[in-house]
């Protein structure tokens, strides 16, 4: 089942406090990017972020989802209607997210 582009509009509304949130459409979902790094993504109308130890510290109790069939788990944001919370788990886990790989030319 693919994301509906109004959960994308509520996300990203959720989200408009912090600069440069960016997303790109991948097959009927959406990935998520934040000042140029991927945070997680909108699958099947649910927002899931990638299981880093930040992530997990700001949310000890999320449960692991798999976004498709064949990815890797992540963890599943409940509380998508805070806005301070989810300021805040972007937050927390910027600086522990990998930097964007170099595009080839």
């Amino acid at each position: 089942m693919a994301s509906s582009k109004e959960y994308l509009e509520f996300i990203l509304g959720q989200l408009s406090e912090l600069e440069e949130i960016t997303y790109r459409a991948m097959m009927g979902e959406y990935i998520i990017y934040y000042r140029g790094k991927i945070v997680g993504g909108v699958y099947d109308d649910r927002l899931l972020v990638k299981p880093i130890k930040s992530a997990i510290d700001y949310m000890p109790t999320a449960t692991y989802e798999l976004p498709y069939d064949g990815a890797k788990e992540m963890l599943l944001v409940e509380e998508v209607d805070s806005r301070e919370f989810l300021t805040g788990l972007f937050n927390a886990m910027y600086k522990e997210l990998p930097a964007p790989r170099p595009k080839k030319k």
